[in-house]
This record gives structure tokens, sequence and C-alpha cells, in this order.
């Protein structure tokens, strides 16, 4: 079993994982599985009984899953956002400012490499799904 490096305060959610295609039509279910190529706005109208967002990186070259993310975030999905699959260190902390919140990689990360990854950079350029504030902003107010 995969390792999950989890940055939530909450109990993780266990209930089995279901395809986007077919969450809208199981009205129990409260996992859903979004895999590159399927559209993440198909789950907005279904925030109250979301609990996992598991989103899958066949390769690691394979960005629609920080999109994904990006969208749900950005719609106000609070729930916990997993990413799975072909999950490099080097792009934990874009995920996190991305919006994801917990990682289930194929290959184990050494906890002491993520921390020091995601503790690399002080400052950050842009506005994204987590709270860090731009340098701009800091400098000009």
């Amino acid at each position: 079993m995969t390792d999950i490096l989890r940055y939530r305060d909450d109990d993780a959610p266990m209930e089995p994982v279901v395809t986007i295609s077919s969450f809208a039509d199981q009205g129990n279910s409260s996992a859903v599985l979004i895999e590159a190529g399927d559209d993440a706005r198909e789950l907005l109208p279904h925030f109250d009984r979301l609990a996992l967002a598991v989103i899958d990186f066949p390769r690691f070259r394979d960005g629609r899953g920080y999109s994904s993310a990006r969208i749900l975030r950005e719609a106000g999905y609070q729930g916990e956002i997993r990413a799975v699959g072909d999950v490099l260190v080097d792009q934990i902390w874009h995920m996190r400012r991305c919006g994801f919140d917990s990682f289930a990689p194929n290959t184990p990360l050494d906890p002491k490499v993520v921390e020091e990854s995601l503790n690399r950079y002080e400052y950050v350029y842009q506005s994204a799904a987590d709270d860090a504030v731009p340098i701009w902003k800091l400098r000009h107010g």
C-alpha cells in the first residue's frame, strides 16, 4: 500500500473512490477519482457530499491535474484533494500551491526531502490556491 503524505488536521476519508463518470449517479459516494482528461467542473454541484477528490497523474509531465485542483479550490471546495500516481518530490511545492493537501505517489518519498522542498522558497510571486501572500503585495500593500 502506498504511504499517504497528508497536510490536513481532519480525519482522512476512507470511502471507496469512484470515477467521475459514475459519481453523479451514486448518491452515497463521497470520494471521486479525476483522471487526466476528466472535467473537474462536473463536480461543482456536488461539493456538499464530496469529501475526497483523488487526482491521478499518469506521468509526471502531465500537468492537467494541477488545473483540476485549482478549478476545485477556486470554486470553493474545502475537502481533501489528493495527488496520486507519478508524483515527484520537486512537484509537491507546486501542487500544494494549486490546492493539493495530500499525496500518494507511486514511489515512496523521503519525508525529510519533502519538508525541505516545501520550505525551500520563502516568498512567492503569484497568488494561488494557498494562503501565501505574493512578494509584490508585501512590498507595495
